[in-house]
């Protein structure tokens, strides 16, 4: 019998467009003929599933939904919510209440990778390099001096949740400090100043399997803009090089920096890691554990050079994710 799979998107946040592309992908290389597969979209005043070109309500307390009279459960979840709820981990909670598998990394490693400066400062206790940043919260006194004479000039500007370069700024010049901070407490209450790192943007995903870790080919990011922002990231505004053009040595060193992040991090699923090479030594960025998933998106792209197949990976994914849960109905 074919298992049910939930593709969830949507999402609270202004990175629901992306999530909307993201879903649309995923859908494209899930298995058809292995799964039946719905897309369910969440917001705030309403969760509903895509049925027979109609949208039909989602019952939460059991996450099911009634087509033609049939109750029809969901036997995984995909989650490609980019942004609260699904990339903080309070879906993942939800999921685990009801004992429902999902794809995606658990409650506290959601939790904490999406938070940047609380992950970043987690993994340079265990050695990783990091660009060195600063924390602001809304409410506290902010000093524009301070924080140039500890982080000099340029600095990113950018909400300390979220992704997908909403409200991130590039500043160059004490006098438009300020109105970055500003624009970025917009749209987060904590914020993040952190020093700029001029090298070479490189990103690498991985994943495991109940038989075994894959690291992908890195993909290096020549971005058209002063920065991977917006516009370069989803409107084409950048050249994207997979496998990227380093030193096997630097590309190893990072794959295997890459695959100890998960493993530190306590991810499932599939994650992304990026990271700044200045003067041949890997600066991470951030991490990632819900990529984007579009036909061109870096993942897809890393997955095609390795010689591996999307719909295969993701099968091995959803399998691993339900037989670790629900091994004793395990079939496939």
């Amino acid at each position: 019998m074919k298992k049910n799979i939930a593709i969830v998107w949507g999402g609270y946040s202004p990175e629901k467009i992306v999530s909307e592309k993201s879903a649309h992908g995923i859908y494209s290389f899930i298995d058809k003929e292995k799964y039946n597969v719905y897309k369910v979209v969440i917001n705030r005043d309403s969760w509903e599933v895509e049925y027979d070109e109609d949208k039909v309500s989602i019952d939460k307390n059991d996450f099911s939904f009634i087509a033609e009279g049939k109750k029809i459960n969901f036997d995984l979840a995909y989650i490609t919510i980019h942004g609260t709820p699904g990339e903080d981990g309070v879906l993942q909670g939800y999921f685990d209440m009801l004992n429902i598998p999902y794809s995606n990394s658990g409650v506290l490693s959601s939790a904490l990778t999406f938070n940047k400066y609380t992950c970043n400062n987690f993994l340079k206790s265990f050695g990783i390099n990091v660009a060195p940043s600063i924390l602001l919260r809304t409410g506290e006194i902010i000093d524009i001096n301070e924080i140039v004479k500890i982080l000099g000039l340029p600095v990113f500007v950018k909400p300390n949740v979220g992704g997908s370069s909403f409200a991130t700024t590039k500043v160059k010049d004490m006098s438009m400090l300020r109105n970055a901070i500003d624009e970025s407490f917009n749209d987060s209450s904590e914020v993040i100043v952190e020093s700029f790192i001029k090298g070479i943007e490189v990103t690498c995903g991985c994943f495991e399997t109940k038989n075994e870790f894959t690291v992908l080919p890195l993909t290096e990011v020549v971005s058209k803009n002063e920065f991977f922002d917006f516009g370069a990231k989803y409107l084409g505004e950048v050249e994207e090089i997979t496998p990227a053009r380093i030193d096997n040595k630097i590309a190893t060193q990072i794959q295997n920096e890459t695959k100890r992040i998960y493993k530190l991090t306590g991810a499932k699923g599939i994650i992304r890691a990026d990271y700044i090479i200045m003067n041949n030594k890997p600066i991470l960025l951030e991490v990632n554990t819900t990529p984007g998933m579009t036909a061109t998106s870096f993942i897809p792209q890393q997955v095609n050079a390795a010689g591996l197949n999307m719909s295969d990976v993701l099968t091995d994914i959803i399998e691993t994710e339900y037989y670790k849960l629900k091994p004793n109905l395990y079939e496939y």
